[in-house]
């Protein structure tokens, strides 16, 4: 619901955009680090129920609970007042916001690779976990892009999301030299 509409309202505001620039200006929009500053804004934080020890760690200021605890505002009041309640909120919460969406930088490689493989081949990199290791406060993760059948890379990081991005960058990597895919 979030991106759909956030989708919508960069389309009235950049209607002469190509989509890849559309899709990453919603990305910069709606990602986590975005959404937890607008939920410090709000201070959603002062209202979150914590755990002691969350909330002895600075819970209230966490970037992920703040963007899961905006998104549960908007879910709320999708679920209380419909599409077009909700729609009007995250406008008013968002509009403001289009002319600093930038696109993502080029650290986004997945998104990149995303452009690439589908302007080439119309084909989507597909990411798979590998190895997921380590105990559940230090876990290690490695990920394999592929695209159709054939493995382009391999990515490791302490994250999925920091696997998925290292994969993606080598992948580019390994499709610049080989450049017909």
């Amino acid at each position: 619901m979030l991106a759909l509409t956030v989708s919508n309202l960069l389309l009235q505001a950049f209607p002469d955009s190509p989509e890849g620039e559309l899709s990453r200006r919603r990305a910069a929009l709606v990602n986590a680090r975005r959404l937890a500053g607008l939920a410090r804004r709000l201070r959603l934080g002062d209202y979150l129920q914590l755990g002691r020890g969350e909330a002895q760690q600075s819970g209230r200021d966490k970037p992920s609970l703040l963007a899961n605890a905006l998104e549960a505002v908007l879910g709320a009041v999708f679920q209380d007042g419909g599409l077009n309640a909700a729609a009007a909120l995250i406008g008013r919460w968002f509009a403001p916001l289009m002319g600093t969406a930038e696109p993502l930088p080029s650290e986004d490689f997945k998104t990149a690779l995303q452009e690439l493989t589908q302007a080439r081949l119309k084909l989507s990199p597909r990411y798979r976990v590998l190895a997921e290791t380590g105990p559940g406060h230090d876990k290690h993760f490695r990920v394999e892009v592929a695209l159709g059948e054939r493995p382009l890379a391999q990515g490791e990081g302490r994250t999925k999301k920091q696997a998925s991005q290292e994969a993606a960058r080598l992948a580019l990597m390994a499709l610049e030299q080989d450049e017909p895919v």
